[in-house]
């Protein structure tokens, strides 16, 4: 149990995914505008990380570490997680339409998020069963969406400010992205267990 609290504390709050490993920046700029699509792109990646790092953990170790074929895994990956995104969305489109209403626009903008196949690699290379991996999928997804969260908070904010004109949109946002990600520092020095 110890260790599953680690994974989770761990992957929300002192390796980030955005703020420690820098993995999934281009939507944490992009899709951080509004308060809504931060959540929104926060509930689809959790989900299809958590689909994707299950599946990707399966293929690794029940095909291409018996075979030998470790040095395809990244390629295979990519397949994996595309394909996976693309059969989501059909099912989703078919079957639940209000579902498919609410996560489709952030679909696509998942098969080329970084942070899921980073993850998928990370499970890979630290050696996680398939508890942990889940765990730590999922762990990793909650902290993507509270950076994206309290960032769409603050854009939302400095909107209602006045921002000199040549700090206007992307550089305040740089900036106010690497104050958070300063911040995150200091639970770098949380130890549990």
């Amino acid at each position: 149990m110890l260790t599953y609290i680690s994974i989770i504390v761990t992957a929300i709050f002192v390796n980030n995914i955005v703020f420690s490993q820098f993995l999934g920046i281009c939507p944490f700029i992009g899709v951080s505008k509004r308060l809504e699509s931060a959540v929104g792109m926060g509930a689809a990646v959790m989900f299809v990380m958590a689909l994707a790092t299950s599946v990707t953990w399966i293929l690794q170790t029940a095909v291409l570490e018996p075979l030998g074929l470790q040095f395809i895994q990244t390629i295979a990956f990519i397949l994996v997680i595309a394909s996976l995104v693309q059969m989501l969305e059909i099912v989703l489109k078919k079957v639940a339409q209000s579902l498919y209403q609410a996560l489709g626009v952030f679909l696509p903008l998942i098969t080329t998020n970084c942070a899921v196949l980073g993850v998928a690699i990370l499970v890979t290379q630290r050696g996680f069963g398939f508890m942990e991996s889940l765990v730590y999928s999922v762990s990793t997804a909650i902290g993507f969406t509270l950076a994206l969260v309290i960032f769409a908070g603050i854009r939302e904010q400095l909107q209602l400010v006045d921002v000199p004109c040549s700090m206007r949109g992307v550089p305040i946002a740089l900036i106010c992205a690497g104050l958070l990600a300063m911040a995150f520092m200091g639970f770098s020095g949380i130890k549990i267990g």
